[in-house]
């Protein structure tokens, strides 16, 4: 279900997502051209990942044809507890919620690097809160229990930060060199192009 969710957003932004990324890329490019800034594959790469999850992210989230009820609710746990657990729509509303601001407190991790855990909390609050507000104004629903959810997909996704940095921390210097990152980050290029390929296969 939220496969399905991230592929019809994908689908429907893609053009604009095309002309974005050639466009930041070439910025970039000149960028570190002219501060004569040494490139780095995998850390740019990162950063664009970064931009276009930060706007898919809130793309889902302000979306309209996906609203099934508009109004509030501001009793905490009365929306998670509705649906049974194990349920598609429980999946959807309580893992759905956590998973999708999970890259979110790794984000504030891997660019902020805070020392403690209440930039992500305020970071991820104020921002699910703002959230909530905005879908109330398009036609959907404020719930205290999204905002709690995303809280704790961005606590979670922090401290899987801090974990991979600790495995980091102790692994051989090959593995933390940026040519061990360029390899991982075209492997990985190279199998998104195959299932991109793929899915616009099975659309044209």
């Amino acid at each position: 279900m939220i496969t399905n969710l991230i592929q019809k957003v994908f689908s429907n932004i893609w053009p604009m997502l095309v002309v974005f990324i050639v466009a930041i890329s070439l910025i970039r490019f000149f960028y570190l051209q002219n501060h004569r800034e040494r490139f780095c594959l995998h850390k740019e790469l990162s950063y664009l990942v970064a931009i276009i999850y930060i706007w898919l992210l809130f793309e889902i989230l302000t979306m309209t044809e996906f609203n099934s009820y508009s109004g509030y609710n501001l009793v905490p746990f009365s929306e998670i507890m509705r649906y049974e657990f194990g349920s598609k729509m429980f999946n959807y509303n309580v893992f759905g919620n956590i998973l999708i601001f999970l890259p979110f407190g790794y984000l504030i991790g891997e660019y902020v690097d805070p020392k403690k855990i209440w930039p992500v909390l305020i970071t991820t609050f104020v921002t699910s809160i703002v959230v909530e507000f905005v879908q109330l104004q398009i036609g959907r629903s404020f719930d205290i229990d999204d905002i709690i959810l995303n809280v704790t997909g961005g606590v979670i996704g922090y401290l899987l930060y801090i974990g991979l940095s600790a495995i980091n921390r102790h692994l051989p210097d090959f593995f933390k060199s940026d040519l061990f990152y360029n390899i991982i980050w075209i492997v990985l290029i190279i199998l998104f192009g195959i299932y991109i390929f793929g899915y616009w296969g099975v659309i044209f």
